[in-house]
């Protein structure tokens, strides 16, 4: 295991005088002057060495144009998705519609079992509606924990027949590493991903659905005037972020799907397990910006062949950045990754003008038509993804997206 070079090591104690790095504040200094020497660092990263145990850190840099890995590091690993399943329980919402069993216009309702559930959650009173297309917002920006539920049970009438439905689409995408029991990422020893099934699940999102793009650009919804921002940084901090989502419960770390279209280059980084939001963006930075560059020039393999672990656990990082030794393992974190500390060079340095969704609910109301009457000239998709059109990568099949059939009466 390559081990992070001594003077960045301890650059968390003082300035860092790196040459490479002569304005630490410079998005040129950062983007123009990576050298050989800092593409060691951005492909060696220190694993953390507590009670005993080494702690992988999944690491994933995927071309989304051909699906190529740019770069991995434990991609197969299974770990715990925390709210990045929140990424299929809109995969399953997008289907949904797609297969005419709902549209954007019909109403989600926020039910007792919705309203209990823990942080994060906008906390709407019971029995407050909205329309679905309010609801996604909420649930992938603010990352709410509570419109996942009622999402669930709008889709599928129950939040268990809405798992069954999620697990049944991970089947579907060959995601083997997957399993979920609850639509929204809370803590639950059972439910777990991959880096890999991340970045194929991703995909899927994309390539299926591009009229939802906006949902995962958008940076704040503003309800009211109560703006509800997203934790994505690198939305407002790295130019041509277009997506995707965080997550964090105290046995994941801090997770982190993004992805990025920026001079002619469509890339995803996944990055799982760290010890805080700081160290998730600079790491997704610095993974960005080395294959912007061209210093990641790939591997030859295609992310659909990544193997996945299936007889493993994922780790459990509850007593790293939980447990009594928490800060030990954070400022160990800090010494051996400084970027973006003060004082410290960022990979992050845009500032990008954050894209607002601006809600409103229906009020409270016990009942409601549901669903509410499609409009005239809404294209009605009725094919499964499993029936879609599928693109051959590697070992693997991935639908790609349907032609959308024409208005009525155009």
């Amino acid at each position: 295991m390559e081990m992070v070079p001594a003077a960045l090591a301890s650059a968390a104690t003082g300035h860092y005088q790196d040459p490479r790095f002569p304005n630490p504040k410079s998005p040129s200094s950062v983007t123009l002057r990576l050298t050989k020497s800092l593409l060691a660092l951005a492909v060696s990263f220190v694993f953390a060495l507590m009670a005993g145990r080494a702690l992988a850190e999944p690491l994933l840099v995927v071309d989304m144009s051909n699906g190529e890995v740019l770069y991995e590091e434990d991609a197969g690993v299974p770990w715990h998705p925390a709210s990045l399943t929140k990424l299929m329980t809109a995969l399953v919402a997008f289907n949904a519609v797609a297969n005419g069993r709902l549209a954007l216009d019909s109403v989600v309702t926020v039910s007792k079992r919705a309203l209990a559930e823990p942080p994060s959650k906008v906390g709407l009173p019971v029995d407050t509606a909205m329309t679905l297309e309010v609801a996604l917002n909420l649930m992938i920006v603010k990352s709410a924990n509570d419109i996942a539920v009622a999402v669930a049970e709008r889709v599928s009438g129950s939040v268990e027949n809405f798992v069954a439905e999620m697990n049944q689409m991970a089947s579907v995408l060959g995601l083997s590493a997957t399993h979920f029991v609850n639509p929204n990422g809370l803590d639950d020893a059972r439910q777990t991903v991959s880096a890999r099934d991340l970045a194929v699940l991703t995909l899927a999102i994309r390539r299926n659905f591009p009229q939802y793009a906006s949902i995962f650009q958008t940076a704040i919804v503003r309800l009211g005037n109560i703006n509800l921002e997203s934790n994505n940084n690198l939305l407002t901090e790295f130019a041509g972020t277009d997506g995707m989502k965080t997550g964090f419960i105290c046995a994941s770390g801090l997770n982190m799907v993004v992805t990025v279209d920026r001079n002619g280059r469509q890339l995803l980084v996944v990055v799982l397990g760290a010890s805080s939001a700081r160290e998730r963006g600079e790491k997704a930075g610095q993974l960005l910006t080395g294959a912007l560059n061209g210093q990641l020039r790939g591997t030859g393999n295609s992310v659909f062949d990544i193997a996945d672990l299936t007889n493993v656990a994922p780790p459990n990082m509850r007593p790293q950045l939980c447990g009594p030794d928490a800060r030990t393992y954070v400022a160990s974190q800090e010494q051996a990754f400084p970027y973006g500390l003060e004082g410290q060079p960022s990979f992050l340095n845009d500032s990008i003008p954050p894209m607002v969704f601006r809600a409103s609910t229906l009020g409270r109301v016990r009942e409601l038509p549901l669903p509410l009457p499609r409009p005239a000239s809404a294209p009605l998709l009725r094919q499964s993804i499993a029936a879609s059109p599928i693109v051959t990568a590697g070992n693997s099949l991935i639908p790609l997206p349907r032609p959308r059939p024409a208005r009525p009466g155009g």
